[in-house]
């Protein structure tokens, strides 16, 4: 299974001016201008555009998920107790295709979203092919025996550039995954300062 147009990835590295996953490969480690000509014009941002870049940055983390699907993520939120900022970074690294990626399960995130559509993944047993699907504390993320003797789950699993966070439990050799909690903001292994305070602020204008 082949990642779709892997240099998609590196256009938002590129266009936000970060190594948004921390990957050795991208273009952002060696050229420090926006995509373009002559590069994106890089002056001081205005509250909106400082707003907007984190938001930007946030949703592309996550394999650049649609707007009308983000501003649900906003929406839900808001909604819940507590710090609304904390709430959208926890229901972002609920999604299955996240959890998938926090396990080195796949090299990335839109290989993730690859591999929970095509059928790999099972949750507490169940096939689910749904990569927004909202996993629960204690749930079981399980890839098909099949799946696990494919080289590009194998060599994921041994990627050196990231590692496991502490809010998933893994048996690469299992290829299970347990969600064990949902993580705070200084939890998440971010490769860049990610503000969803501002993202917050971005929607509620």
């Amino acid at each position: 299974m082949s990642e779709k147009r892997p240099e998609a990835k590196h256009k938002i590295d590129r266009r936000l001016g970060v190594n948004l996953w921390g990957r050795a490969k991208s273009p952002f480690n060696k050229r420090q201008t926006g995509p373009g000509q002559h590069g994106a014009n890089r002056g001081k941002l205005s509250d909106y555009g400082t707003q907007l870049r984190a938001k930007q940055k946030l949703k592309g983390y996550y394999g650049n998920i649609g707007e009308r699907q983000f501003a649900r993520y906003y929406d839900e939120a808001i909604r819940l107790r507590g710090d609304s900022g904390q709430q959208l970074v926890g229901l972002l690294e609920r999604r299955l295709d996240a959890v998938v990626y926090r396990a080195k399960f796949v090299a990335t995130v839109f290989a993730a979203r690859q591999f929970v559509s095509h059928g790999h993944v099972m949750v507490n047993g169940v096939r689910c092919t749904t990569p927004s699907y909202q996993v629960k504390e204690g749930d079981v993320i399980e890839v098909k025996e099949k799946t696990r003797q494919m080289a590009m789950y194998q060599m994921a699993t041994e990627l050196a550039e990231r590692d496991v966070p502490e809010y998933v439990q893994v048996d690469h050799k299992a290829g299970k995954a347990t969600f064990l909690r949902v993580p705070k903001l200084e939890d998440i292994p971010y490769p860049v300062q990610m503000e969803p305070n501002l993202v917050i602020e971005f929607y509620s204008r």
